[in-house]
């Protein structure tokens, strides 16, 4: 990618090194469907079926609000409950790490450094793709704070390890992000390349813009009423889109030039290398077809890449098609 000279985000807050993380909320810990650290408990009580308005539907009727100049916090308190900061999206189900963090993970160091600066540089780019696709809906986009963090921390979703990997915590609007990940995502699942790097950025971007308009939070309160596999279903739409979302994002920096031979391969080998069927098939060793809560390596793929094409919120409507 050809990141560097281009503006770098401030909005970043560096805890790396700190003793428990950032301070902050005691909500509940962990994020939506990750392994290998504290994740959300998903409620098993209440209906699974039944009459009134599905999860999928009330989903697009937000966006479609928030389209209008409607909030779609309107129809989110006519069905009661709490919202929360209850979910917080993470990029994969169970990237863990295994090994001491060494390259892009150690403290200090060009590295590390580096590291930093691309992280600075791509947060700054999906501030401007977003402040942009914003304005010609006239909305405003506030830019999520990105905490950088050694070890665990603390969020307004509770706690995390960095074995949980990158996340977003809408109870703060925050993503959060340990770099060691990189040399994960590198070594352990064999996904390589800064455009790769990236999409785990735009990821996490994507559930803030999913927060901004309405998405979160009505899966957040929906999920409340639904048995485990249904909640998962709908997990992977969400997911689904913040992939799609990232697409966007890459859509638009190519147009600006950032992208090189090579770089939409990386990110689509990513996509392929965190789905859930191939992060099970590593993990355990066969796949779980009903535990999936971030889509499989094809519908990964899929998404980011009708993004990329078409630069436009519509075309990631996840929760209204049949062909995932």
């Amino acid at each position: 990618m050809r990141w560097r000279g281009r503006r770098q985000t401030t909005n970043i807050t560096d805890v790396r090194g700190q003793s428990g993380g950032l301070g902050g909320g005691l909500g509940i810990p962990g994020g939506f469907g990750r392994g290998g650290g504290p994740s959300i408990r998903i409620p098993m009580g209440g209906r699974s079926g039944g009459g009134g308005l599905g999860c999928g539907t009330l989903i697009v009727i937000g966006i479609v609000m928030w389209m209008l100049g409607i909030n779609p916090m309107v129809l989110l308190n006519s069905l009661g409950g709490d919202l929360g900061g209850s979910l917080g999206g993470g990029l994969g189900p169970s990237v863990t790490q295994q090994q001491a963090p060494t390259g892009a993970g150690r403290q200090g160091g060009a590295n590390q450094n580096e590291m930093t600066q691309f992280v600075r540089t791509i947060l700054a780019s999906t501030e401007d793709v977003w402040t942009d696709i914003m304005k010609g809906y006239g909305k405003s986009y506030p830019p999520p704070e990105t905490i950088l963090f050694t070890g665990g921390v603390r969020s307004a979703c509770g706690m995390a390890s960095s074995a949980t990997g990158p996340f977003y915590c809408p109870g703060d609007k925050k993503v959060y992000i340990d770099l060691s990940f990189y040399d994960t995502l590198a070594r352990q699942f064999g996904a390589k390349g800064d455009f790769a790097q990236a999409y785990v950025l735009a990821h996490e971007v994507g559930h803030h813009v999913q927060n901004i308009i309405g998405v979160l939070p009505q899966f957040n309160r929906m999920r409340q009423s639904m048995g485990k596999l249904e909640a998962n279903q709908m997990s992977v739409k969400v997911e689904l889109q913040a992939d799609c979302f990232a697409g966007i994002w890459g859509h638009y920096v190519s147009k600006e030039g950032w992208l090189e031979r090579g770089d939409l391969e990386e990110a689509m080998d990513a996509a392929t290398k965190i789905g859930d069927d191939n992060i099970q098939k590593q993990t355990q060793g066969y796949v779980v077809p009903d535990a999936f809560t971030h889509g499989t390596s094809a519908q990964r793929k899929k998404w980011f890449r009708r993004g990329f094409d078409s630069g436009r919120i519509e075309s990631c409507d996840t929760f209204n098609t049949r062909d995932l």
